[in-house]
């Protein structure tokens, strides 16, 4: 049995020395690709792998020469690139990136303490220097991906970009006070969260985005996109009615906040809104003709008309005011025959609005042929109460169309 265990453990440390040999091995000739400025991506690789062993992992020689090694390359890039040589140029900005993430992890283990509780940062001084000159190429290099829509590859640009103001590496560069293109930066980053439809994405660097005055609107519209994608509807209604007071005429906020309203049936709100807008433009026929929908609904019918009137004198080409305006005249005489005692003058009032109501109905109908659901029935009900037989004959074979259609 100990003869046994004697041979286990001779056999263990033939296999460590045989593992320490092979590392050696690929360590050295590491070093002479970095000399030779040959097979870097070879080299490269190899460490990258020795890193991924738990054994290996807090060993900084072998994260300084992976540092170099990558340095090395981006600068023969770089003076391919300056030459005018062929070089791909996303391969530039990608070793700028590895730069980052490298010299991150080394820091990192460089700040673990040793035996003795003691801290030394042999390298953050040299480094940080140095990524500082390049730091720049991590925006471009962002900005260049999104230009090739490869926006999960330009969030990491982006990403790495904005994490350095937090970074202990780049803590003498105090980004966070001295970096003005950190809000633009994490726009950026936003933006390509918000294409990705990734929301934690879009949200990580949102508080520094705001920032960024020159895209403050398209802001808070992917923010509140994202919050409906997540459901939050009360952040989505906050980003929407933010959004809307900063720029009452952006066209994404104002109508999702009417919408927004009328599916939770908050027509008030959606008046209130409406009101809001007006009083910044009150010639607006956005603002103009949703009025008339809002008072439509509210059963203001006179007010809905007169509103509808002064759009229509405004501009004739647009379809909704004839609809609301003849829609108005339309339930004010349903509304008028639903009374269990009518009157002969009460039956004049109703034939008087229906009358009224048709030439609106039909410019609608001639205006938007294809809407039959908006236009069919009311003028239906129109040409029977009007005696327009003809007329009425031609909306009845319209309707069975559209009922057999549905079946």
């Amino acid at each position: 049995m100990k003869t046994l265990r004697t041979l286990m453990l001779i056999a263990c440390c033939v296999c460590w020395l045989g593992e320490a040999w092979c590392q050696k091995k690929e360590i050295n000739a590491a070093k002479d690709q970095l000399k030779a400025g040959n097979n870097l991506p070879q080299a490269q690789q190899s460490l990258e792998t020795l890193l991924k062993d738990s054994v290996n992992r807090n060993n900084l020689k072998i994260w300084s020469l992976l540092y170099d090694i990558v340095v090395k390359q981006y600068e023969q890039g770089n003076e391919k690139l300056y030459l005018k040589q062929a070089y791909d140029t996303a391969s530039l900005f990608n070793l700028a990136k590895k730069l980052f993430e490298v010299a991150e992890g080394l820091d990192s283990v460089e700040m673990e303490p040793d035996k003795k509780g003691r801290v030394r940062l042999k390298y953050r001084n040299d480094h940080s220097e140095y990524l500082h000159m390049i730091r720049p190429n991590l925006l471009s290099g962002g900005l260049w991906m999104i230009g090739k829509q490869r926006y999960a590859e330009a969030y990491r640009f982006l990403d790495i970009y904005i994490d350095c103001a937090r970074q202990p590496l780049f803590k003498s560069k105090n980004y966070q006070e001295t970096d003005p293109n950190l809000p633009e930066a994490a726009y950026w980053s936003v933006y390509c969260g918000y294409k990705m439809q990734d929301p934690k994405a879009t949200l990580h660097h949102s508080y520094e985005a705001l920032k960024d005055t020159a895209h403050y609107n398209y802001m808070l519209q992917y923010l509140a996109e994202t919050y409906k994608l997540e459901n939050d509807t009360a952040r989505y209604e906050r980003a929407l009615l933010e959004g809307f007071q900063v720029d009452p005429e952006f066209p994404f906020f104002y109508p999702r906040l009417i919408e927004f309203y009328t599916i939770n049936n908050e027509v008030d709100k959606a008046m209130h809104v409406t009101e809001q807008a007006l009083e910044t433009d009150s010639t607006n026929t956005l603002f103009m003709f949703t009025k008339t929908t809002l008072l439509l609904n509210k059963e203001q019918y006179d007010e809905c008309i007169k509103l509808c009137n002064q759009i229509i004198a405004m501009t004739d080409s647009v379809p909704g005011p004839y609809l609301n305006a003849g829609l108005a005249y339309y339930y004010k005489a349903i509304k008028l025959d639903k009374k269990t005692q009518v009157s002969n003058k009460v039956k004049k009032s109703i034939q008087s609005y229906y009358q009224k109501a048709l030439p609106y109905m039909e410019r609608y109908r001639a205006m938007v042929p294809n809407d039959q659901q908006r236009w069919a029935f009311p003028l239906y009900t129109i040409y029977l109460n009007l005696n327009m037989g003809a007329e009425f004959d031609e909306m009845e074979k319209i309707i069975k169309k559209q009922t057999n259609n549905k079946h």
